[in-house]
């Protein structure tokens, strides 16, 4: 099994190997996606993991939707030997960190280039628009300046010279003082990333371990005990500090009977917690794949007959904008838990919202459909049609993300 790749402190130019966790039956989603927005390496998968090789950075990172976590991945190898004692066991633990340190210090390189990058990116982006405002303010300042020399050479026109010379002496002021802010704004942007460089020191790093443990691991030790003799071993190795409450690096371990995994987590939030979700219904990576599954494409009319909270009509809004959708539903708590969720998200003028009972309205009309179920994502897979006698004209031009029953993941187009 692989390990993480590159030289340390190389950053993404080489590419970083990184793992995602996703629920039941996403894996074939979120290989598709890591390809085709990062233009991923090296992609396979395991129950429940995606690992791929990407040179993106973080703002390409969170872009993943079908992606519950995201890792900066350390080491992943065998299980560790379960058949020995319970002390053998501890010491192929502490062998996770001293049997290959420098895959360690690699990751912890590439962890900090990734944050360093971003926040100098962040930094640019604050320091142009800082620079456009105080452009916008000295072109006014320049302006009043000019219309008053006008009025001052009507009202007193023998003292031009006088005040040519005043203009000139202005003007130079405020370039000296303009220079002088740019270099003092300059030299505050280095400080600021030398501060996070030093901050970033692996010497000054403070800790915590998460462990998840199944198998037969898991019976013989707790995941406390494991990040325990994890914890010990990395201070013992490394001279970082714990720290429980407010760590500045957080390592996760994952030992079951098919893998041992070690990685980073890359943000703090999960991908898959929202910013734009309000309110959450059915789990957002879950809406996402089922919107994905209707190849929604520009210029299309989308409709959800049982909407519920709308998760599905946001993430189909936020990944395909340029369609027009219409939400509707029976409920009247539901349907204001999509308005609420709308004016979240932004998106009150994409998303039309009825409360209409679909078995009233839909089910009467004769109409052929075709369903899809998600292929074990959470319900199995089968596929088919429903079929009803004679032509359904209103559903011709009409893309429907029909979940029936409770929204089982049936998708109808």
């Amino acid at each position: 099994m692989s390990e993480v790749r590159g030289e340390p402190g190389s950053g993404t130019e080489a590419g970083a190997r990184f793992f995602c966790t996703a629920g039941r039956g996403l894996e074939p989603f979120l290989m598709r996606e890591v390809r085709a927005r990062l233009a991923a390496t090296e992609v396979e998968y395991i129950s429940g993991k995606v690992f791929f090789t990407t040179c993106s950075d973080l703002n390409m990172l969170k872009k993943l939707k079908s992606a519950e976590r995201l890792f900066l991945l350390i080491k992943k190898q065998f299980p560790l030997i379960s058949s020995v004692s319970k002390g053998k066991l501890l010491n192929e633990m502490q062998r996770l960190i001293n049997e290959d340190p420098g895959s360690w210090l690699n990751a912890i390189s590439i962890w900090k280039n990734l944050l360093e990058l971003d926040a100098k990116k962040e930094k640019l982006s604050q320091r142009d628009d800082n620079q456009l405002k105080r452009k916008v303010g000295e072109n006014e300042i320049i302006i009043a300046k000019k219309l008053k020399i006008e009025q001052m050479q009507k009202i007193e026109e023998n003292r031009d010279c006088q005040l040519e010379k005043q203009i000139e002496e202005e003007t130079l002021e405020q370039r000296d003082f303009t220079t002088k802010s740019e270099n003092f704004q300059e030299e505050e942007f280095r400080n600021d990333i030398e501060k996070a460089i030093d901050t970033h020191n692996q010497k000054d790093l403070t800790f915590r371990v998460s462990c998840r443990c199944s198998g037969t691991i898991g019976k013989a030790f707790t995941a406390q005990e494991v990040g325990r003799v994890i914890g010990i071993a990395i201070i013992k190795h490394f001279g970082w500090k714990a720290d429980l409450r407010n760590p500045k690096l957080e390592i996760f371990i994952h030992l079951n009977d098919v893998y041992s995994v070690v990685g980073i987590p890359v943000f703090r939030v999960p991908l898959a917690s929202r910013a734009y979700i309000k309110t959450a219904g059915l789990r957002s990576t879950i809406a996402w794949a089922m919107a994905s599954l209707a190849d929604i494409k520009a210029g299309a009319f989308v409709l959800d007959p049982m909407c519920g909270l709308g998760t599905i009509l946001l993430e189909a809004a936020k990944e395909w904008p340029d369609v027009y959708y219409v939400g509707a539903d029976v409920s009247d708590s539901q349907l204001l838990g999509t308005w609420d969720n709308l004016k979240a998200a932004g998106l009150e003028d994409k998303i039309e919202l009825l409360k209409v009972s679909v078995i009233g309205v839909l089910w009467p009309m004769p109409y052929t459909a075709r369903f899809m179920k998600l292929p074990g994502c959470p319900f199995g897979k089968s596929e088919g049609n429903v079929e009803s006698d004679g032509n359904c004209h209103c559903l011709q031009k009409v893309l429907i993300l029909l979940f029936l029953t409770f929204h089982l993941g049936k998708s109808l187009s």
